[in-house]
């Protein structure tokens, strides 16, 4: 009896969704946007998740970075503590320092200029250029394009560039830059190669990587801020964990620095782990929001779900009087009712299954990411929109469950 309840019930949801199109498509409408937003934030999340887990693994997840302070420290000098105020500027004595560790395979000190590049009266926004050596993309991770990276004889100072394509094109178009003379903050450099950097959705358009140039040129060459501008990029040897060799590299810094124990560090380190924590907090504190609104949303849908419910209780209150006198329990009507909320609630949640599913693709092209709709968030979607039903279906069906049979029949 139970299973043809469930199948009347579902037959005449569907038939109320047919014979009254505007009506139920209002509705179920909350139940769709808000099952649509919650896929959507889940797509964004997820992608935004995974390209920062890519990122990372081409770095290396024990690759971490020495600075002056963490970028989480106030960036105006005047705010900043005195005991950071004080700390002294990383240098060649700090990189020598993390190279004697033995269980480092790789460590260089990098500059962050912040220029303007030009070629032929073309001239771009300021953009990043990293003055590194020629183990940035070992790094960094990248793919050189065409062209070469840096010799040893060019790493003593020479005026070369290699560009990021997308720098490369807006300077040059479909022109070959290959051994074209470009001026970056005004100096001017040789390309020497194009290469394509790993894709980074947080990368702000002013802060955009667009090229790479030599360690010692970027230090004698250009102007730069010491305070931030100076970090050390830092990889253990195989099998060395990032616990164990950011442990040695800070009592490596600290006896280079002559710090008693007791004294504060003097410099900060930036771990892939730190990196992932941020990323994770900012995307759950967005997706909790995004979970928020859409609960206001499902909230209207289910508050509309119950008055159409109550609505058809009315309407159809002779035919549960006849139902009621032929033998229907009030289980068997109080089934009926649910079953039918529970479905218009699940065709809601479809369509916001299938409009999510749309927006993800809208924002894998838009946003250029990998955003792709977890199976888990359909699963959830499918779930809470039978949930509402039921939820905001009680109190109908129970209405319909509790009349009297003689007063049903009655009703006109």
């Amino acid at each position: 009896m139970i299973f043809h309840n469930f199948d009347e019930g579902v037959r005449i949801a569907l038939d109320a969704l047919r014979t009254n199109k505007l009506r139920s498509a209002l509705t179920i409408l909350g139940v769709v946007i808000g099952v649509t937003t919650v896929m959507a934030m889940a797509s964004i999340v997820q992608g935004v998740r995974s390209q920062i887990f890519n990122t990372i693994e081409v770095a290396g997840p024990t690759t971490f970075y020495v600075v002056r302070f963490f970028s989480q420290t106030p960036l105006n000098p005047d705010n900043l503590p005195y005991e950071v105020r004080i700390r002294p500027v990383l240098d060649r004595d700090d990189l020598d320092a993390v190279k004697r560790v033995s269980e480092i395979g790789y460590a260089g000190l990098w500059i962050q200029l912040f220029e303007r590049l030009e070629y032929r009266g073309v001239r771009t926004q300021t953009m990043t250029i990293f003055a590194a050596d020629d183990r940035y993309m070992d790094i960094q991770g990248g793919t050189l394009l065409s062209g070469r990276f840096f010799s040893r004889a060019e790493l003593a100072g020479r005026d070369v560039v290699v560009l990021e394509t997308l720098a490369a094109e807006r300077l040059f178009g479909s022109r070959d830059p290959l051994g074209e003379v470009i001026r970056i903050g005004g100096k001017a450099l040789t390309v020497i190669g194009v290469y394509q950097k790993p894709e980074n959705i947080f990368e702000p358009p002013s802060q955009e990587t667009a090229g790479i140039i030599p360690y010692e040129t970027g230090r004698a060459k250009f102007r730069y801020d010491e305070t931030n501008a100076l970090f050390i990029a830092v990889r253990p040897k195989p099998g060395v964990p990032a616990d164990r060799a950011q442990d040695l590299v800070t009592v490596a810094l600290r006896r280079a620095r002559q710090l008693r124990p007791g004294i504060p560090n003097t410099f900060d380190l930036i771990s892939q782990d730190q990196i992932l924590e941020m990323v994770n907090d900012l995307t759950s504190v967005f997706f909790l929001i995004m979970v928020a609104l859409s609960s206001v949303a499902l909230m209207v849908g289910g508050i509309g779900v119950m008055a159409i419910m109550m609505v058809s209780v009315t309407d159809r209150t002779r035919e549960i009087g006849i139902r009621k006198a032929v033998g229907a329990t009030r289980r068997e009507i109080l089934w009926q009712f649910l079953v039918e909320a529970a479905t218009l609630t699940l065709v809601g949640g479809l369509l916001g299954i299938a409009l999510g599913l749309s927006a993800g693709a809208l924002l894998k092209h838009t946003l250029g990411i990998s955003a792709e709709v977890p199976l888990w968030s359909a699963v959830l979607a499918t779930g809470v929109s039978v949930a509402i039903g039921l939820v905001f279906g009680i109190y109908p069906a129970n209405r319909a469950a509790r009349m009297d049979p003689v007063e049903a029949l009655r009703h006109e």
